[in-house]
């Protein structure tokens, strides 16, 4: 039991007040040292914790406590881990999914919200706050006419806040953008490593699609769209650098996987990739072993994984531990070594987020974009 809990029980079953009290003076969950207590105050038949941690138990049960209404459920979780979860709460035949009623720590993705454990050691970066002293880009909208599909693709675009029609700067395009501005404080980590000199000024375009699932698993289609459609009306609209080395496209999950179909199609247009958790399904030997909805990314991936060619000059990769995707980006650094490309991978103690992907911004984007901070401590 927890060292807090113990101490609480140390007299017997407590009383409701004290209990009050308890729940008051602390934080939840509660974190002592690599081992984590979820507790779960109310009545109910059975109560389950449920994190999206690849291989671990579905729903790990909680006990209920001699004489109380607490439900406490403890794991082991290494220093530095950050994670998302639920509880499942069993109660009158009735099963819900609920956040933390305890944890006011929450995510947020385009499925909901999910309450989050800190683990020892891990704190949220200080630059993916805002900062009053950095400057604010703003966001223009476009509309862009597309010969690939056929429409009218709406587009926003960051722009930073010094920006000068006389200048050029270098371009980031970005898959699910809209996401990572509203999940993963994209704006925000713009605004700040701008301002803080560790990344240039740039033009960020923010690509959202309405069928990711199909076109970002390898469409040839979407390629062409970012090439042919996007690229031009960018430069048309925007002093951009007219050099592949200052182009950079970047994605995470099924998005991770389009910046890299595009880039593979279209080598000479951008040198710089950022991959985040990629969904870069593949078999060496019969069938892969996902759902069928990545038999097209597999089957891009099959042909990469044996034509990668000439793809970028930096790839920056990132995936979390406890994903499960973690096998086929980690199999993927040697590929893209083996042609001559400069590779810097991280993983860390997380899973398949936006706050994960958030938390890699600024080591990826400086990488990629040093700016002049780096150009001078470098």
């Amino acid at each position: 039991m927890n060292t807090a809990l113990r101490k609480l029980f140390r007299r017997g079953s407590p009383k409701k007040a004290e209990i009050d009290a308890f729940i008051a003076s602390s934080e939840f969950p509660l974190v002592d040292g690599s081992e984590v207590t979820f507790v779960y105050r109310g009545t109910a038949d059975a109560v389950y914790l449920r994190c999206w941690i690849s291989g671990f138990d579905a729903a790990q049960p909680f006990q209920l406590l001699n004489g109380t209404e607490l439900w406490v459920s403890t794991i082991e979780l290494p220093a530095e881990s950050r994670i998302e979860y639920k509880f499942e709460v069993d109660a009158g035949g009735h099963r819900r999914l609920i956040v933390d009623p305890l944890n006011d720590v929450l995510a947020h993705d385009p499925f909901g919200a999910n309450s989050v454990c800190q683990g020892a050691g891990y704190e949220r970066p200080e630059w993916t706050f805002h900062d009053a002293e950095a400057r604010s880009g703003s966001i223009d909208s476009l509309n862009v006419e597309s010969s690939a599909f056929r429409e009218t693709r709406g587009v926003n675009v960051y722009v930073p806040a010094r920006f000068r029609r006389k200048r050029r700067y270098p371009l980031l395009i970005v898959h699910d953008g809209h996401d990572y501005m509203r999940y993963a404080e994209l704006k925000t980590v713009l605004d700040n490593l701008i301002h803080y000199l560790e990344i240039p000024q740039m033009i960020v375009a923010l690509t959202q699609s309405p069928d990711r699932l199909k076109e970002y698993s390898g469409d040839e289609r979407h390629a062409s769209f970012i090439a042919h459609d996007l690229l031009p009306h960018l430069a048309d609209n925007y002093p951009l650098l007219d050099d592949g080395t200052a182009r950079g496209i970047m994605g995470a999950s099924f998005g991770g996987v389009a910046a890299l179909h595009a880039a593979w199609r279209h080598p000479h247009l951008f040198r710089r990739l950022l991959l985040q958790s990629g969904s870069f399904a593949f078999s060496d030997l019969g069938r892969h072993p996902r759902t069928a909805v990545f038999d097209p990314v597999a089957r891009f991936m099959n042909t990469f994984r044996e034509e990668t060619g000439e793809l970028a000059g930096k790839v920056y990769m990132s995936c979390g531990m406890y994903e499960s995707l973690i096998y086929e980006n980690r199999s993927l650094v040697p590929r893209l070594q083996s042609q001559g490309i400069d590779v810097r991978f991280e993983e860390v103690r997380d899973a398949h987020n936006w706050e994960n992907w958030r938390d890699r911004l600024r080591i990826g984007l400086s990488w990629l974009f040093p700016g002049p901070l780096w150009m001078v401590y470098e």
